[in-house]
């Protein structure tokens, strides 16, 4: 279940890539890390981000920063008509060793780049705002886009409007082993999570018994299969009540739940606040 290493091919002249993908059916790559810091700006696309042990939707003018060697993939919702397209930023590991950003003057970036480690979703409203700027970086020569992305990383240094993917940050064993299994595990999820699934499901997919699963599972996620899977299920439901009208009871089984008072429970769990605040709060924006 470790994720696959990502080699960036970045020119040995240049301290950052900025890399436009566009016109793909989907994002392909699967859960990988590299010791480059990444910016990510989805232009167009929806579906699941997965960072660390953190599950999100996501969906157009989404904005992140995850630090080096943070696992890390986006995974379409299936059968999307719009193509997947994004602008992303890689910085090179030794980034913040240069002489020039361990100055004062760059201290407030020096800082931004350290919390990238716990993963950082930057709101909507800042990503509109620097989505022009960020799409310019692959158009400009090298000098004009070092002073841009310095602009926008500051800006991104100065905004409260964002929130940590992994609160606690996210530690793990480098490990090159075993690298299929996470994406299996993520795969099946996506394939059954109306269904009801046992360890014994799961575990099977990735040929481990069901007690060396939970125990493997735990140690790498920092959290149960079923927390997760659990917390998968609330963010299905969280898009549905954002996007359709259908009743709470109608989503809580279509996201597979099976109860309705423990759907409840679990949604106040990972957001705080029941299902009808939560589309009365999207409703509102």
């Amino acid at each position: 279940m470790k994720p696959h290493f990502k080699p960036i091919p970045t020119d040995d002249s240049n301290l950052f890539k900025a890399v436009l993908q566009e016109n793909a059916k989907e994002f392909d790559y699967p859960w990988h890390f590299h010791p480059e810091y990444e910016l990510t700006y989805i232009a167009t696309s929806q579906g699941t981000r997965y960072v660390g042990n953190s599950i999100e939707n996501f969906s157009e003018d989404d904005l992140v920063l995850i630090g080096a060697n943070l696992p890390h993939c986006w995974i379409n919702s299936p059968n999307q008509q719009q193509a997947a397209s994004a602008l992303v930023v890689y910085f090179k590991e030794d980034f913040v060793d240069k002489s020039w950003m361990n100055s004062g003057e760059f201290g407030s970036i020096r800082n931004l780049l350290e919390l990238s480690n716990k993963g950082i979703k930057f709101h909507k409203s800042v990503a509109l705002k620097l989505k022009e700027k960020i799409f310019e970086l692959h158009k400009l020569p090298s000098l004009d886009r070092l002073i841009l992305i310095l602009k926008i990383l500051q800006e991104l240094a100065e905004t409260k409007e964002r929130h940590f993917l992994c609160e606690q940050g996210f530690s793990y064993e480098l490990n090159h082993t075993n690298n299929e299994r996470i994406n299996k595990v993520y795969k099946y999820i996506e394939k059954n999570y109306q269904k009801k699934i046992a360890l014994t499901d799961i575990a099977r997919q990735v040929n481990m018994t069901e007690e060396s699963f939970s125990r493997f599972f735990s140690k790498t996620m920092k959290k149960s299969f079923f927390e997760f899977l659990n917390e998968y299920k609330i963010n299905k439901a969280c898009k549905s009540l954002i996007e359709t009208d259908k009743q709470i009871n109608e989503i809580c089984y279509a996201s597979g739940f099976e109860s309705i008072p423990f759907f409840y429970r679990q949604f106040k769990k990972f957001k705080n606040c029941q299902p009808k605040n939560y589309r009365m709060y999207y409703q509102k924006m």
